[in-house]
């Protein structure tokens, strides 16, 4: 019996397909036990997203779990629970998650990028608001050699402000001034993970590959998200309430599908921290 094979069968698991994901059907208290968290550990470093069918998790108990997976880590104001909504009632800040309607991960902007995180389903949509994963590690397995190695070695220059352009072709001075000032950074767009693996480093926040022309740059980028997210590399959650899904956010984009904005959509999100710098 291979590992990966005896990892299935200790949890539960079936994948979802052949790249991509893999639904576990532990209960709660299994999940909450901390039993089986390195497995849970290795099949997401190895599948990237696992899903967890209604397991209806209270804030609580997602935070606790959460924590078996890894070091928790806050919101930049505290809190141990994120509001993932366009309702600004339930989070102020929600302008900035228009940009998540396109393929990114999460933290690129910091020193160490956000580790596992997770999401559950609170209120649904009433239409659209799948959440979609590209496995970014099976991506660059797959990298014709001759591409991989002409990407080696390039780096891209990523900012937020990058990914206001997205959902706002014509911001305002003042809007592009407050994205502006959370930064930028240089970042490869291989990431030579400590494990020995290597995944792609793309996603909105991408505006330019450095000392290349720009129309070339362009292109460059274009196509290696159009690579990264064909079908085979992703798997697109239709929400139920209670769903909660798992990523590892060092190896997987996301990005939610279009929906009504006044519909009041919510998700809860957990995470934590990650383990080291893209480099």
């Amino acid at each position: 019996m291979t590992t990966a094979t005896a990892t299935l069968e200790a949890l539960h698991a079936t994948d979802i397909s052949l790249l991509i994901g893999s639904k576990v059907h532990l209960d709660k208290a299994a999940l909450l036990s901390g039993e089986y968290a390195a497995d849970l550990r290795e099949l997401l470093e190895r599948r990237g997203v696992i899903v967890f069918p209604q397991i209806n998790f209270s804030d609580e108990e997602q935070i606790a779990f959460t924590r078996t997976m890894g070091r928790f880590l806050t919101e930049m104001e505290g809190q141990e629970v994120y509001n993932i909504t366009l309702d600004k009632s339930l989070n102020q800040k929600s302008e900035y998650l228009k940009g998540s309607l396109y393929w990114h991960a999460d933290g690129t902007m910091n020193k160490v990028p956000i580790g596992v995180a997770i999401l559950t389903s609170k209120v649904l949509p009433t239409w659209g608001g799948n959440t979609e994963f590209c496995n970014t590690y099976a991506a660059y397995d797959l990298l014709p050699e001759e591409e991989k190695k002409q990407i080696e070695g390039l780096r891209a220059m990523h900012s937020a402000w990058t990914s206001l352009f997205y959902y706002e072709p014509e911001p305002s001075y003042a809007k592009l001034e407050e994205m502006i000032r959370i930064g930028e950074v240089e970042l490869p767009l291989v990431w030579k993970h400590r494990s020995g693996r290597k995944s792609l480093v793309l996603g909105c926040t991408a505006h330019h590959v450095i000392d290349m022309n720009p129309t070339q740059s362009t292109r460059l980028l274009v196509r290696l998200r159009d690579w990264a997210t064909q079908p085979r590399f992703v798997y697109s959650h239709e929400w139920s309430v209670g769903d909660a899904v798992m990523w590892d956010n060092t190896g997987t984009m996301h990005r939610a599908m279009p929906y009504d904005p006044d519909c009041g959509r919510l998700l809860h999100r957990t995470k934590t921290e990650g383990e080291e710098p893209i480099v």
